[in-house]
């Protein structure tokens, strides 16, 4: 190893000595008025085949720098800026330093032309940061992830994420068209770099809003990944497969078939080994990211297609398709459908101190649970541009569940003295099958030009749940006199039926610039909550004892009616606006088993929602805003029927509460200076609750707790979040990257604690810090460290402060020598001093995979070894205001696996297909 740092350390000496150094200053103009041009894009190439050496962005004063180090002796030096002529001269480095003074800008004759051939790796239009993909190298065969981190503001964490100066992306387009549905990953991870000619960024909008000119979500970030031309028509994909000791396996492959407009794409996988797709010789997964999980009062929850997690062992098995294209002029379509399955295992344990005013106790519990989901997803869009003025965007969604779930828990209560108060086990079985269908249809019509339009929305959802329940418990009390025994069935239905609907007109006030919004919306929420609970007759020897106490028959309204003004101002760098509404909402609940128990109540309220962003240069810019929203209790949490489900958690609602209003302050600062190749962003946001509804508990001297709901205020919080990161270049080889930040929030909430109000102040932050060394078809190098400290403080003096403190240490390392040869680690270190006595404390958790490319290239032999130390954990403190839990869970644990990939890609020019690669 110290051979191999010396000979290394050798070779950058010799490489930093044989180049030559540059400097190259100069100012850019327009030709027409000598105004300076602020965003220019200057870069230096290579004569002899135009390959980039580096490149820069001129200032406000259209004044420009550049110092590198390079072999070449000539170089050709290119100035681009769009709806201008490009600028090109050939540069002798033999002179440096060199000033080319004042450089005047031409006006082209065709801009469309200009844009489309354009080289430059950077293009900053007024609303898009475009990137030449040519321009920014990356490893072999790597994927379009790999291009994202090498992108300057750009930052992909390990799960895929994507922030664009700290703005999360969450949607990728490929050709303006989605990509197998909302699921970023899927297209970061699948489609690789060597098919994308520019990565446009832009913010989020909806067609609907695209095509009327609104402004779209300042908080979020879209993608849009431009094809090559001549990748138009071809087929590309991978297929891989993997063995590994402990009987672990994954396989996975993907097919895309592109015909100009149409494009078709499949993709299948499986593992046991929580991923869910194929990792094709890196810790890093094929497939994207989300969850897919139960609400636990029988309903569901779809949120992408991800099996996974830090929790249980998961197997999991994949099938799906995409499909996109142009039927007509003006006629889009994208669909896409998902089968999906899995299988998980996890054991829970868990210790908790309960904190009481006058009192402590102690809970432990230990949960053993197997469930196995089916899942199919279809998403479809169709965009019927009628003519110019005229849009049509209707967007079906349907999804189909079925689950089976075995469940078992034993769970122990001891006083402050460790005398055991009561316990109780139960377990479970329980069959769910879920249906949802839900549709957003929008209509878009624009009158003349000066920014008028009529926009109508209607969005509906269905949602239905059956479960059939089959329980046994028992609980068990110190003096034996109220124990509890149960042996029951329950057959579950919950239904959803939910219609929004919105209809909006813009009048221009001044044209293009300032807007009157008139706009009314109506929402109607209607929930069917259906629980018939039989006990077992041991004479009948079946479930046929109706159990009223434990059985319900809800039917929840929701209707809201909300008539809003609007008044909007966009300029090229200013953009504000305000929006006022009034909700007119009705809340009914009728109990039709207790028809005593029903109720209906009116509320009313103020809604506000404003914003403002500028943009102070094509680098920097701000927003901020102030949002009031109005948001009702639960049913729960308003229905005085009395839970008994849980023998030691009863739960009565409260049907007096009132909505809850919510005071949000946010404000944002981004700015990257493509010159110095450094970057910051910030955020911070206030929030106030009024009316804030939390729970409310007594803890008889038997541990049985008895909950209902209250109003309070007096809650609040503070979230303050922000990242600096710089680039070096060390030489035209070499690049350092450096990277620190902080999350911080201050939080107040007023909460009860057997029955006494008290408040509770938190202060958690979280500081980071990382480096990016990257020595080119050499090595990387990425260690990071994050320390997180949280503090409670009390208002009772009952109450003990707590102060906690978590380290994590990681470090991320690859080599690329010899050649063909790739190693890769991900090693993760962290201490948790605070958990209780039978937590593990600390851990070392170190991946490791070793590739070979094979078959020029196209193949892959991996060898991959997971958790290399085998100190594999998710032991984890929580604290609260109520209570101290520490909680660990099954994990996957050290494996080896040898695999094997293969890409084959055969696009050609459009119209044309290549020979197939491979073999």
């Amino acid at each position: 190893m110290k051979q191999l740092l010396c000979v290394m350390a050798l070779l950058s000496a010799v490489i930093c000595y044989s180049q030559n150094s540059l400097q190259i200053s100069g100012t850019i103009v327009s030709q027409d008025d000598k105004s300076p041009l602020e965003a220019a894009t200057v870069y230096l190439e290579r004569i002899q085949d135009s390959t980039l050496v580096t490149y820069t962005i001129s200032d406000k004063n259209g004044h420009f720098e550049i110092q590198e180090k390079t072999y070449e002796t000539h170089l050709n030096l290119v100035i681009s800026y769009v709806g201008l002529q490009e600028h090109k001269t050939k540069i002798d480095l033999s002179k440096s330093p060199i000033n080319l003074g004042e450089i005047a800008m031409e006006s082209a004759n065709a801009l469309q032309e200009v844009v489309i051939t354009s080289r430059a790796p950077i293009t900053i239009k007024k609303d898009t940061l475009e990137f030449n993909v040519k321009s920014f190298k990356t490893k072999k065969d790597a994927t379009v992830e790999d291009l994202l981190k090498e992108l300057p503001g750009v930052e992909v964490d390990e799960n895929g994420k994507i922030k664009v100066n700290g703005k999360e992306v969450n949607k990728i387009l490929v050709n303006g068209k989605p990509f197998f549905g909302d699921d970023p990953t899927i297209t970061t991870r699948n489609l690789t770099k060597e098919i994308i000619e520019k990565i446009q960024i832009v913010d989020t909008k909806t067609k609907s809003e695209a095509f009327a000119g609104e402004e779209g979500d300042t908080e979020n970030k879209t993608i849009n990944l431009t094809i090559k031309e001549e990748n138009n028509k071809g087929v590309f994909g991978r297929v891989a497969a993997g063995g590994g000791t402990d009987k672990r396996y994954e396989f996975a492959g993907i097919v895309n078939v592109f015909d100009n407009d149409q494009r078709i794409s499949v993709l299948a996988g499986g593992n046991n080994i929580n991923s869910p797709g194929f990792s094709f010789g890196e810790i890093q997964k094929m497939f994207g990211g989300g969850s897919f999980y139960g609400t636990g009062n029988g309903s569901f929850v779809f949120n992408g297609r991800n099996f996974g997690g830090g929790e249980g062992i998961t197997v999991s098995n994949n099938v799906g398709v995409n499909f996109a294209d142009e039927l007509a002029k003006g006629i889009d379509v994208s669909a896409d459908y998902f089968l999906s399955s899995s299988n998980s295992d996890n054991e829970i344990a868990t210790k908790r101190e309960n904190i009481l005013p006058d009192r402590r106790y102690f809970t432990e519990s230990y949960v053993n649970s197997n469930s196995n989901i089916d899942n199919h997803s279809s998403n479809l869009e169709f965009d019927i541009e009628v003519d110019s003025t005229f849009l049509i965007n209707i967007r079906p969604s349907f999804k189909l569940l079925k689950s089976e779930t075995t469940y078992a828990k034993e769970e122990s209560s001891f006083d402050e003295f460790g005398a055991l108060t009561n316990a109780s086990n139960s377990s479970s079985f329980v069959e769910t099958f879920g249906r949802n269908f839900s549709n957003d249809f929008n209509v878009t019509k624009r009158f003349g030009t000066k920014g008028a339009f009529l926009k109508f929305d209607l969005n509906t959802e269905f949602n239905s749940t059956e479960t059939d329940d089959f329980a046994n418990s028992q609980t068990m009390f110190e003096d034996d006199t109220q124990n509890i025994d149960r042996d029951q069935y329950s057959d579950g239905k919950q239904n959803l039926e939910s219609l929004f609907a919105r209809i909006t007109y813009r009048l221009p006030l001044i044209a293009k610039t300032l807007f009157l919004d008139f706009e009314y919306g109506t929402r109607t929420e209607t929930r069917e909550s259906i629980r018939s609970t039989f006990d077992f007759d041991d004479a009948a020897q079946d479930y046929t004892s109706f159990n009223e106490d434990l059985s319900t028959n809800f039917n929840y309204t929701n209707k809201r009616n909300t008539p809003s003004l609007g008044l909007s101002y966009k300029k090229e760098k200013l953009s504000l606006g305000m929006e006022v509404g009034y909700v007119f909402r009705t809340l009914e609940n009728r109990d039709e088993l207790r028809p005593e128990m029903s109720l209906k109540q009116n509320f009313e309220a103020l809604e506000l929602n404003s914003h403002i962003s500028h943009r102070f240069s094509p680098k920097t810019s701000m927003y901020s805003g102030y949002n009031l929203s109005n948001q009702p209790p639960q049913i729960s949490q308003m229905s005085p029927f009395q839970d008994v489900s849980d023998p030691l958690n009863i739960v009565t609602g409260n049907p007096n509460l009132e909505p809850a209003n919510r005071h949000s302050f946010y404000g944002g600062f981004n700015s990257f200076d493509f010159q110095k190749k450094t970057g910051f962003w910030g955020y911070a946001s206030v929030n106030i609750t009024e009316n804030q509804v939390v729970s409310r508990s007594v803890i008889d001297e038997d541990l049985v707790r008895y909950t209902t709901y209250e109003n309070v205020n007096g809650n609040h919080s503070i979230y303050v979040n922000a990242s600096y990161t710089k680039t070096i270049k060390m030489d035209s080889l070499k690049t350092l990257r450096l990277r620190v930040g902080t999350h911080t929030s201050i939080s107040r909430a007023v909460n009860f604690n057997n029955d006494q109000q008290y408040a509770s102040k938190n202060r958690a932050i979280g500081p980071y810090g990382g480096i990016a060394f990257t020595w080119t078809d050499i090595m990387e190098l990425e260690p990071n460290y994050r320390v997180s400290f949280n503090k409670s403080t009390y208002n009772l003096e009952v109450f003990d402060d707590q102060e906690f403190i978590r380290h994590d240490l990681g470090i991320r390392t690859a080599t690329f020598l010899p050649k063909k040869f790739e190693w890769r680690n991900d090693i993760k270190y962290s201490y948790n001093p605070n958990v209780s006595s039978g937590f593990q404390k600390s851990a070392w958790f170190w991946n490791s995979t070793l590739a070979y490319s094979v078959l020029k290239d196209q193949g892959t032999i991996t060898l991959k070894a997971y958790d290399l130390l085998n100190q594999n954990t998710n032991a984890q403190r929580t604290a609260t205001e109520n209570y101290i839990q520490d909680k660990q869970s099954s994990v996957l644990q050290q494996y080896f696996m040898l695999s094997f990939s293969w890409k084959f890609n055969s696009l050609g020019k459009k119209g044309e297909i290549d020979d197939f690669g491979g073999f």
